[in-house]
């Protein structure tokens, strides 16, 4: 990726949203909600502290996140459709 996020802000990728319910009914696009799950893209080089010193962050690329509905700024780059959200809007890392 030619991007490269800064600060505490990570680029996640949204994952796909089901096509078919449990039993096997077809969700139309309008009725579809956004996951909240994703994959990390890129991560920037972390937030300072009040002493000025740089805090990495806990999240790195690949990890697959859970984040807020309302999370982060959706932007298009290479023609992909990614978020850009700071570290704290992520709520959690799914283990793998």
């Amino acid at each position: 990726m030619s991007f490269r996020p800064l600060h505490d802000r990570v680029v996640v990728r949204r994952l796909t949203a089901d096509e078919k319910t449990a039993g096997g009914i077809i969700i139309p696009d309008t009725a579809k909600e956004k996951p909240q799950e994703g994959e990390v893209v890129a991560v920037g080089s972390g937030a300072r502290n009040e002493a000025g010193q740089l805090v990495a962050l806990d999240v790195k690329a690949g990890d697959r996140v859970l984040f807020g509905k309302w999370s982060g700024t959706e932007v298009k780059i290479k023609g992909e459709d990614l978020l850009i959200m700071k570290e704290s809007d992520i709520l959690g890392i799914l283990a793998a």
